[in-house]
């Protein structure tokens, strides 16, 4: 696979193109800025490419609005805007917090910000209470947390292209280096981005995945793309951590 193949707007496999940024919010939800502030912020950065991936879940009422915002958007600039939603999975079997309507969108970035348990997703503080109390072990987090993100980017893909939003980040937030990662999961990982044509965030905002992760994923033939998952217009196109990887 050389340089110029391409799979999403700006993407390609073997270079990061830092002139696209695949994940942005606004203030539709965890965002602070407007849509128009955001895409002027990635005009002054020199963007030519923009993908809106605001959090959704089975309650949020306002897809349609945040749709037509970013179309009105995408008639006063020549910047590409992608109109996405950022949707947790929430159980073990992949299952995600779907919104009501996925129609407006072009894509979904896939996050798994909590372990899916059988009792539901535990956040980062709970996993490392279980971890010290020995209820779960590292290897058992790790095993369950990339077998969930596999089966969600597996249902996601069923509705829209997908992207992995800051791909096993829960990991250092719950205290474990990601050397917990065996070869077989990095590769079960990789497989399933492959089959199910996912692109894999690099996080600027959370430094996810890790040199050693992107390495590998490169190295297995995963599409790579820089994410800011910027919260405010500043942040946009703004890259340190990517640089570096």
């Amino acid at each position: 696979m050389g340089a110029e193949r391409e799979s999403v707007i700006g993407v390609v496999v073997d270079a990061l193109d830092l002139s696209t940024d695949a994940h942005v919010h606004t203030g539709f939800a965890a965002g602070r800025d407007a849509v128009g502030v955001v895409v002027s912020a990635a005009d002054r950065a020199g963007l030519t490419a923009v993908t809106f991936a605001d959090q959704v879940g089975p309650d949020s009422t306002w897809l349609s609005a945040y749709a037509d915002s970013v179309r009105r958007a995408q008639r006063r600039t020549e910047i590409d805007l992608r109109i996405a939603a950022e949707i947790e999975v929430v159980r073990p079997d992949g299952w995600l917090a779907l919104p009501p309507d996925l129609g407006h969108l072009e894509a979904v970035s896939v996050a798994v910000s909590g372990l899916p348990l059988p009792g539901g997703p535990a956040g980062p503080r709970e996993l490392r209470e279980m971890l010290a109390a020995g209820e779960l072990t590292a290897d058992q987090v790790a095993e369950t947390l990339v077998t969930a993100t596999v089966r969600g980017i597996d249902r996601a893909s069923r509705y829209a292209p997908t992207q992995l939003a800051r791909p096993l980040s829960l990991l250092a937030q719950a205290g474990l280096d990601d050397a917990v990662l065996s070869p077989d999961l990095i590769d079960a990982l990789a497989t399933a981005c492959r089959q199910t044509g996912t692109v894999v965030e690099i996080s600027e905002a959370w430094r996810s995945p890790s040199p050693r992760v992107v390495a590998l994923l490169r190295a297995a033939g995963v599409v790579l793309v820089p994410a800011s998952d910027a919260r405010y217009a500043t942040e946009v196109g703004q890259w340190q951590y990517l640089r570096r990887v």
